[in-house]
């Protein structure tokens, strides 16, 4: 004989779409979404109705997997590799300062400034020297020669400027230098 309410039976409610979005605090139509993606699944033979704790369940494990800061997905060894190589770009950058191969931003900026502002000033004065020079000339070709020379000496101080880091990193060379005698 079966006993009743013996617990051998089991009971099984399913719900609908509108309910399952209820619970998962999401629209029908992502609800929909989610089960044509396969996230979540409708129970078998029953169209639209969903189990709710298997659903609730998947759509955990979705959230999860999705996520790749919950850090229950973090594969170390590809990390520590990560932040190895982090750190060597790190050193790497370092020894290229000191060597003089990389420079600072505050370096570069101080130089360009410098070099802009001695170029500035070279093409400013250029008609104070050159106007007493011109004013007696009538010759248009010579006070062409003389405009372009002048323009030229100025354009190729600008192109020098390779040399600026050179000649900044041997000055501090030097500095050190004549201080330690």
């Amino acid at each position: 004989m079966a006993q009743k309410g013996c617990g051998c039976l089991k009971t099984l409610k399913l719900y609908y779409t509108k309910a399952v979005a209820r619970v998962l605090d999401l629209s029908e139509r992502r609800v929909r979404q989610l089960k044509s993606s396969g996230v979540i699944h409708e129970h078998k033979g029953a169209k639209g109705l969903y189990d709710l704790i298997p659903t609730v369940h998947n759509y955990i494990n979705y959230l999860r997997n999705r996520n790749p800061d919950s850090g229950e997905n973090i594969d170390y060894n590809t990390e520590r590799a990560l932040l190895v190589q982090a750190k060597r770009r790190d050193i790497e950058y370092d020894l290229g300062v000191k060597e003089k191969t990389l420079h600072t931003s505050a370096e570069i900026e101080t130089v360009m400034t410098g070099m802009f502002i001695n170029f500035k000033n070279r093409l400013m004065a250029i008609p104070s020297k050159l106007s007493p020079i011109l004013s007696k000339k009538t010759d248009k070709a010579a006070i062409h020669r003389i405009l372009k020379e002048s323009i030229d000496e100025a354009l190729y101080e600008l192109a020098s400027f390779e040399n600026t880091f050179k000649n900044e990193g041997e000055s501090e060379e030097n500095e050190n230098e004549s201080g330690n005698l």
